[in-house]
């Protein structure tokens, strides 16, 4: 029996499931297959930072953009996402440059990580990230990117990032303030920004990145009060470190884009043995149809880890159609 056809019959009496678990059905069957109830399932698409090409391990310079677009568009991705720190220019002609590469690559610019921190007692700090934040946006409309990640900020206790991830991310706030003071600085600047991003048609994915960021339910918190379709969540797997996938869950209804984040070689902070069939379940039952972005953040060889990420994450999201 030829294996395709193996696959269709299978498709009519195995639980869906059990097809998605299976390696080594490839994307295309996966995504051309009826099921015994007459419906079809399609690949979320996938695509990749470029950090995860660098992971701030030297010089930005010696991992261009370019050659990251090059590469994701090898490997077979769908997509790509551009850390801003990463970029050499912010000039209009180096963003004309990379659209250009991007498009011609046959890939799409579909995320654009940021950073930017409002939990400061300081006004005018929070003004220099407001208007931080906005010049990103404007940023982001010029490369043609649809949504942008945005972090809380970090109370800025910890030493340094070593020590805050020796602490699993908790930090306490600065003398004389609770979070309760950072949540209110974090709504009011993040809601300075709402304007410009539905002027630019970018919707702002805050993320689960430490800070008032750092569980399910301070995320919601801050996208539930501001309450508008221009703030959604940037859903990373990786930065729960406690009930990971009861906290996926809370985020996964207002999700505009996942970072899926993978650990082969060990991790250069943590580990984490996530189960991808299990989140790419929690993301069908809100029939998420999005992008999956992935952030490699594991110490093995890059060009053999980054083409395992992509397997392993292909097999694990898709929907039904």
């Amino acid at each position: 029996m030829k294996r395709r056809n193996f696959i269709q019959q299978a498709a009519t009496v195995l639980p869906l499931s059990i097809l998605a678990c299976n390696t080594d059905t490839s994307p295309s069957e996966i995504q051309t297959d009826e099921l015994s109830n007459g419906s079809k399932v399609r690949n979320n698409p996938i695509g990749i930072s470029t950090y995860s090409f660098w992971q701030f391990n030297g010089p930005k310079e010696d991992t261009p953009i370019e050659s990251c677009i090059d590469e994701a568009a090898r490997l077979g991705f769908d997509g790509i996402e551009l850390l801003l720190v990463q970029m050499t220019s912010e000039e209009r002609s180096y963003l004309h440059q990379l659209k250009k590469r991007a498009f011609h690559a046959g890939l799409d610019l579909m995320g654009f990580s940021t950073h930017q921190g409002f939990l400061s007692p300081d006004p005018s700090k929070r003004q220099e990230n407001i208007d931080k934040t906005i010049h990103q946006i404007e940023l982001a409309y010029q490369l043609g990117i649809p949504t942008m990640r945005l972090n809380t900020g970090r109370w800025g206790t910890s030493k340094s990032f070593d020590d805050l991830m020796a602490n699993r991310g908790i930090e306490p706030p600065l003398d004389g303030y609770e979070d309760e003071d950072g949540f209110k600085w974090v709504i009011d600047s993040i809601e300075k920004c709402i304007p410009k991003a539905e002027e630019c048609g970018v919707v702002l994915g805050l993320e689960n990145h430490w800070g008032l960021g750092r569980t399910a339910d301070g995320v919601k918190r801050i996208v539930d009060e501001i309450d508008s379709p221009w703030l959604l969540v940037t859903l990373d797997t990786g930065n729960f470190l406690e009930n990971p996938y009861d906290q996926l869950e809370v985020l996964a209804p207002q999700t505009i884009l996942v970072q899926a984040k993978t650990y082969f070689g060990e991790g250069k902070w943590y580990t984490l043995d996530l189960d991808y069939p299990r989140i790419g379940e929690i993301m069908r039952a809100v029939n998420y149809r999005g992008y999956i972005s992935l952030e490699f953040e594991g110490k093995a060889a890059v060009k053999e880890a980054i083409p395992q990420s992509l397997e392993l994450l292909r097999n694990a999201f898709y929907y039904d159609v």
